[in-house]
Formats: structure tokens, sequence, C-alpha cells
């Protein structure tokens, strides 16, 4: 039997691993029946899918789909009809960029059709803990790979422990479109995972990493949000790293954690960062040495 099933013919496969997690995902989470999946071209052979949670990144051509996250388990139907709408290849590869459920949520389903997922060891370390087998990645690494399809270099690219201990970049060098995961996104304050293993140090560090590989024309693609630019992520970082230096001082003369986030060191940010930053702020707090 073939590995990689055409598009066409999984239809019944997903239906059965989707009314497997559906129900306890829609009990947790939301009601996922007015979720659309969105489509964005980015450049090349890149486009994007948006619905609810990260975006996946989808390299389309003749070799097939190399698929970025796959959001949540009720949503992998809609998602593998828009995947359809572009080809009715072959998905040769799903990468999982970190661990987070609205970025696996979809890999059992996916999995039971023979699609090889890869991620880094510590994803697939966390997902055993509470995911069955074919949601785990098959494929696991612990340095850089490539992936040669499409006519694209996709390279993958670890970085150190920033939005959870086990993120990855993918670059495809052909369309100059860097996928970031979570480590970067549009959408709000950085989410420094303390419980699964980020860091604030990592985080500015794999934004470094991220400026660094991108030239003027890459187009970025956050976890959250919309297509950016090296400019972006630098403002991002560089917003990072004020916060930091205003937290540190603040700590560094005893201030409590309710003490510094009365002092809104976010606050010159919070008209383009519009979420809580809350989040932000106490892993901020901790990383500089705060004690709650």
């Amino acid at each position: 039997m073939r590995m990689l099933l055409r598009l066409g013919r999984t239809t019944a496969l997903l239906a059965a691993g989707t009314a497997a997690l559906a129900q306890p995902l829609r009990a947790q989470q939301q009601d996922f029946s007015a979720v659309q999946i969105t489509t964005h071209p980015v450049a090349g052979t890149f486009y994007y899918l948006e619905g609810q949670g990260g975006n996946i990144g989808l390299s389309v051509g003749d070799d097939g789909v190399v698929m970025i996250d796959d959001q949540f388990a009720p949503l992998s139907d809609k998602i593998l009809a828009a995947i359809h709408e572009l080809s009715d290849g072959d998905i040769r590869f799903l990468i999982n960029t970190h661990v987070h459920p609205d970025h696996t949520g979809g890999n059992a389903n996916f999995g039971r059709m023979g699609i090889v997922i890869l991620a880094r060891d510590e994803v697939r370390v966390r997902l055993m803990a509470n995911q069955p087998k074919e949601a785990l990645p098959i494929l696991t690494f612990d340095d850089p790979i490539t992936i040669h399809l499409n006519g694209e270099d996709v390279r993958v690219i670890p970085v150190a422990p920033a939005h959870t201990d086990g993120d990855s970049y993918i670059y495809f060098t052909g369309s100059d479109v860097i996928h970031s995961g979570d480590v970067f996104r549009t959408t709000g304050f950085p989410y420094i995972d303390l419980g699964n293993g980020g860091t604030l140090q990592g985080t500015i560090d794999a934004l470094g990493v991220l400026i660094g590989l991108a030239g003027p024309n890459t187009q970025i693609v956050p976890g959250h949000g919309v297509a950016s630019s090296r400019e972006d992520v630098m403002e991002f970082r560089d917003m990072i790293l004020d916060v930091k230096a205003k937290v540190a001082a603040m700590v560094a003369r005893g201030m409590s954690y309710d003490q510094v986030a009365a002092a809104n060191p976010t606050g010159p940010y919070r008209q383009k960062w519009t979420d809580d930053p809350d989040r932000f702020l106490r892993a901020v707090y901790s990383e500089v040495g705060g004690q709650s």
C-alpha cells in the first residue's frame, strides 16, 4: 500500500480520524463549524492557510505538497479541501514548527493518511505524553535538515529554546519565504511558554537568527498574523529588548511583579501589539530574576 495517498482518496480516512478527536476538542476549545479556511499566496511555490490556530504553510508544485503545521483536528477536512484547491498531488511531508495544539492538533488525522510528519526531537517527546501514535513525528532531528522538492531547497532550522524548547524555522529558499512558527507573530506580544521550555533569551537569540536568515525581499510568515518583512521582525525583537531592559532595572530596585505591571513597561507598544501583555510581562519578570 502506498504511504502517500492522493488527496481525492483520503476523505474516508480523514473523516474517521476527525470523528475520533473532534468531540473532546470541541468541548475543550470551541465550535469549529463556522471556521473558514482562507488561502493566501505569498511568493513562488508558497501559500499559507488561515483558519483557527497557527498559520499553515504550503509549498505546492509538481512534486506534491510540503505542509507546515495543521491547526486543530476538527478542521482537518476543511484544511484538506483547501489544499485540494491548490494541488491534487500528494502531501509529501508535514512539518511541525513546535508542540502547541493549534499547530499539531490535526497530526493524528494526517498521520493516519500515511503522511510523513517531521519535527524536533523535543516535539515528539512532548506529544508522546498525551497523543496517539499516529500524531507523533516519525522523523525527528536536532540539527538543520534540507528537503528538496518543487524546485526548492527547503531548510528546516532548529533554534534555541524560544517560544518552546522545540521551535524550528522552515526556509523555502527558492521562493524566499520563511515560516517562523510562533517565535515571531504579528497579532500580539511574544508568548514565552516557560512550561514547555521557552526562554526569553532564546526568543531574542532566535529572532536574531531569523533577521540574519532573511534578506531585503524575504517574506516571513509568522505563526499568527500576516506575512511580514525582516524590518518587522527587527521591530518585534527591539521591543522585547526594550521591555527586558526596563523590567530588569525595576527588578534590580526590588520591585514586585505588581509594581512592575503598574509601571506599564509595555505601554508604548500596546497600540501595535494589542493583546493583554500580562503573560509576556510575567515571563520577562521571571527570567530577569523577579521573585513572585
